[in-house]
């Protein structure tokens, strides 16, 4: 039995900005979290931009700081990339050159 295609969401929201709201929440600064993950600054402002990716180290440590389980991180971080992948493969094809070959010519058949 086939199973039916599942829509996807072609939104790419960064992690980050579920981590910005979070932080929000907890009334912790960016510059705070980073301190208790043992982290520069700078590579967490990245992850907030979501110009660098959410791994499993970051993920735990994020757990520990922030009480939220490092699988919804890594959920957050996959879906991410998976919709900017979706968008890469949507883009316009550029048109292909036509490719001769001796193996193609050589397979012609003759009446």
């Amino acid at each position: 039995m086939a199973t039916k295609p599942q829509p996807h969401s072609n939104l790419a929201i960064p992690p980050g900005e579920y981590l910005e709201e979070v932080l929000e929440s907890v009334g912790m600064s960016k510059a705070e979290l980073a301190r208790r993950m043992k982290r520069p600054a700078p590579k967490l402002s990245a992850i907030v931009k979501g110009t660098k990716a959410i791994t499993a180290e970051t993920a735990l440590q994020l757990e520990k700081v922030l009480d939220i389980p490092a699988h919804i991180w890594l959920g957050l971080e996959t879906e991410y990339r998976l919709v900017l992948a979706r968008k890469k493969l949507r883009l316009p094809k550029t048109p292909k050159a036509k490719v001769t070959s001796k193996l193609a010519s050589s397979r012609r058949v003759t009446p």
